[in-house]
């Protein structure tokens, strides 16, 4: 009897919660599979392009309903793109450890988080206006789609741009709850498109060998990190003058936001100098303040 109790074989160490320290807690598996920190590229961009309607009135209500509708929708995003890339996430030597992949969830734990947050999304945009859920299938639509488009074409990154250009024109149908001059934030809507494009190639280096061994139709497979590279900061470019056609053309070009602009202009250069050496810094920390400033940039504007 001693010898079993003083058997360290035999003791499981339990955590705060009185289960098994080992085990890992779900709020956190869950939290993980999410990656719901990834709203910070999309949301300022939402706020950003309601805050462009000119007789946006963001009220408490709405701007709750908005976030409610970009979280949900983002957790659906992820939710579809973790559950169609398992298979390939469980080959890849850096993604083998996400929770699908090693075990810690099951499809039908992920299913069920990819469903309620269907709900939130669907009923916050029911909430919004009738055309917000008659448009909510279209984004949705996409983040089906563009997981796919890797396994057949290199230009998937502009699916992902495309996907993501939702955020701004949903900030606008939200605030004007209709798509009547929708078009004066075109500008806004290239810029959604050329950003996550070229971060998602800069992302797509952390993969080259493994895509290009697989088959995984990326640009850095197809044409080596250099040159992948030199097209990321050429989209980044292009994004950074259609700010500067926003500015010109439907802001106020005063000195404070021309200063927003330059910060954007900034961190553009700066990821872009170390996105060969430092990839992942480049895609989520200097992206997601990016994000925040060209909020800023717009706010400062209007």
């Amino acid at each position: 009897m001693t010898l079993l109790m003083n058997d360290p074989t035999q003791i499981q160490p339990t955590g705060l919660t009185g289960q098994p320290a080992n085990r890992p807690n779900r709020f956190s598996v869950y939290a993980g599979f999410v990656k719901l920190e990834h709203t910070v590229f999309s949301l300022p961009l939402i706020f950003a392009g309601a805050l462009m309607h000119p007789r946006a009135a963001l009220n408490a209500r709405l701007a709750a309903l908005i976030l409610f509708a970009a979280v949900g929708g983002r957790i659906v995003a992820m939710g579809l793109n973790r559950l169609i890339d398992a298979e390939i996430d469980a080959k890849n030597p850096r993604t083998k450890q996400r929770e699908l992949p090693r075990g810690a969830m099951q499809r039908g734990e992920a299913w069920g988080i990819v469903a309620l947050a269907g709900l939130l999304y669907v009923a916050s945009a029911w909430a919004i206006a009738p055309i917000c859920v008659q448009l909510s299938p279209i984004p949705v639509a996409l983040f089906v789609v563009y997981p796919y488009l890797k396994r057949f074409t290199s230009l998937s990154h502009l699916g992902l741009g495309l996907a993501w250009s939702m955020a701004p024109l949903g900030g606008w149908i939200a605030a004007s709850k209709s798509l009547a001059g929708i078009g004066e934030i075109a500008w806004l809507w290239l810029f959604s498109v050329l950003w996550v494009s070229g971060f998602d190639i800069i992302y797509a280096t952390m993969d080259e060998a493994f895509d290009r061994e697989f088959g995984i139709r990326s640009l850095p497979a197809r044409l080596g990190k250099h040159q992948a590279l030199r097209i990321a900061a050429i989209l980044h470019a292009v994004a950074f003058l259609s700010l500067w056609m926003l500015w010109r053309t439907q802001l106020h070009t005063g000195f404070v936001t021309l200063a927003w602009l330059a910060a954007i202009g900034a961190l553009f250069i700066w990821q872009h100098a170390v996105a060969e050496r430092r990839p992942e810094f480049a895609f989520f920390q200097l992206n997601g303040i990016l994000g925040f400033v060209v909020f800023g940039f717009v706010a400062s504007g209007i």
